[in-house]
């Protein structure tokens, strides 16, 4: 019986509510009634359960989706306004002891090229992201005890977080590695991390055991109540996601939307963010070959969803997707992005040999960090690398208060002026600082708060004299 408050993964991620729900959903997506009251609570912004999401979800009239998008649009400007949070991934080492059948980095690989970066190169690589202007950072390991022990990863956290370089620092580094214990989190709170974030891969208890044949990460239960012990070690900010191609979409739908109330039910936190990636080709990895595949529009459709669903959460979508993707699923929801990533072990200081490919998958949207800001301005959005919500405590609990009440906006939308003026001042071609500098005089006149603006003002005239970090 599915049981939202159970610490055992196979009751609050519960197979038989998952089925009930879809055959639920298929006999409600006609019904104009239901679909009316859904809607209606959807408009409340207080979210939906798993059901009533996934009655949406299946909806197929034209109609009924157009609002869905619509919707799940105002709610993401009610939530977050114009912002679009930026940040890159850091690939530290790809050594890993799985045997997942979706990602070249399974142990049976023996032409992908394995490496692990030195706490030198990390400095190399870091420098390279910080002269892009980046300020936030996503660590990326495989999983291997003996090449990427958790003490490798807490002292790369200490070297990342130790550079100055010019005007450059990385204020966040959220990481994403493999399931690990309750101590383990606790030490990787100590140093510092944003958002500890884990992709399920895929819900479905039997998919997942087939997916990952070997190693460690076999164990579906260990995987999926990781983000339990890592709130029982105090990290109250985590990141979910599924990797969309794996199994039916509807039922990771589904099963995600559990995981966020089970977390909300249990430790009174949902998810601060959910990613939805997509299965990519990679090193020896065929897509077409996997039976789950979904369309550009499914996948808008699932982003808008969970958008209305779980409307407190960042959403993120990465370099996987193309720019075209990615713009219409911005307008859906997405209040974070990826920019100018590699997903190779190293590759910014440098760019990697072709011989040398150690690339988890191939990357879409190959657009400089310049140029996916100077896009999203074009496109009426503020690129943001604040970081101030860690930085001065706003986590968990409090930023969800924040976030739910709409007040979170109140904080972040001044301090995404003031990090793209720094982003301008120091990083930006000329054609991005002129059209920065305008979009930055609108959102000015936008704080509704005098004092507040005011205070904005004058710390941009700061910045424009050199002066930097003011805690955002």
């Amino acid at each position: 019986m599915y049981n939202p408050s159970s610490h055992k993964a196979e009751e609050f991620i519960d197979n038989q509510e998952i089925l009930e729900t879809l055959a639920y959903a298929d006999r409600g997506k006609a019904d104009p009634q239901l679909t009316e009251k859904i809607l209606q609570k959807a408009a409340q912004r207080k979210g939906l359960n798993h059901r009533e999401a996934s009655v949406l979800l299946a909806c197929e009239d034209p109609k009924i989706v157009e609002r869905i998008y619509g919707l799940a649009e105002q709610i993401k400007k009610d939530f977050y306004g114009n912002r679009i949070v930026i940040f890159a991934p850091l690939y530290l080492s790809n050594y890993c002891v799985n045997g997942c059948l979706y990602c070249p980095y399974h142990i049976k690989n023996k032409h992908i090229a394995r490496k692990k970066l030195t706490q030198e190169d990390i400095k190399r690589e870091v420098i390279a992201l910080q002269d892009m202007g980046h300020k936030r950072l996503a660590l990326e390991t495989g999983e291997d005890p003996i090449n990427n022990p958790i003490e490798y990863v807490l002292e790369s956290i200490r070297t990342i977080y130790s550079i100055k370089h010019r005007n450059g620092a990385i204020r966040r580094v959220n990481v994403n590695i493999a399931a690990t214990t309750v101590e383990n989190y606790r030490r990787l709170k100590d140093a510092g991390i944003g958002t500890n974030i884990l992709f399920q891969e895929t819900y479905n208890k039997e998919s997942y055991e087939i997916l990952h044949p070997t190693g460690p990460k076999h164990d579906y239960a260990y995987h999926t109540e990781a983000m339990d012990r890592a709130m029982e070690g105090g990290i109250d900010d985590v990141g979910l996601g599924v990797l969309f191609g794996l199994e039916g979409y509807r039922y990771e739908f589904a099963a995600l939307l559990m995981h966020a109330e089970h977390l909300e039910t249990v430790f009174g936190v949902g998810p601060h963010t959910i990613s939805v990636p997509r299965l990519k080709r990679a090193d020896d990895i065929n897509p077409d070959a996997f039976q789950n595949g979904i369309s550009d529009e499914t996948f808008a459709k699932i982003c808008a969803c969970i958008r209305i669903a779980v409307p407190y959460t960042g959403m993120i979508i990465s370099t996987r997707e193309s720019q075209q993707v990615r713009e219409k699923v911005l307008h859906l929801g997405i209040s974070q992005i990826s920019g100018a990533s590699r997903t190779s072990v190293g590759g910014y200081a440098e760019p990697e040999p072709e011989e040398e490919n150690s690339a988890q998958f191939d990357v879409s949207d190959k657009r400089t960090l310049d140029e996916v800001v100077n896009w999203l301005i074009r496109i009426g959005y503020l690129p943001s690398f604040c970081t101030a919500c860690y930085r001065e405590g706003r986590t968990g609990d409090r930023f969800m208060s924040l976030c739910k009440n709409r007040q979170i906006l109140n904080c972040c939308h001044p301090n995404a002026i003031m990090t793209l003026k720094e982003y301008l001042q120091d990083y930006a071609s000329e054609d991005t600082k002129v059209l920065g500098e305008r979009m930055i005089a609108e959102e000015l006149n936008k704080i509704p708060n005098p004092k507040v603006r005011d205070i904005t003002a004058q710390r941009l005239q700061l910045i424009a004299r050199g002066e930097r970090d003011f805690r955002f």
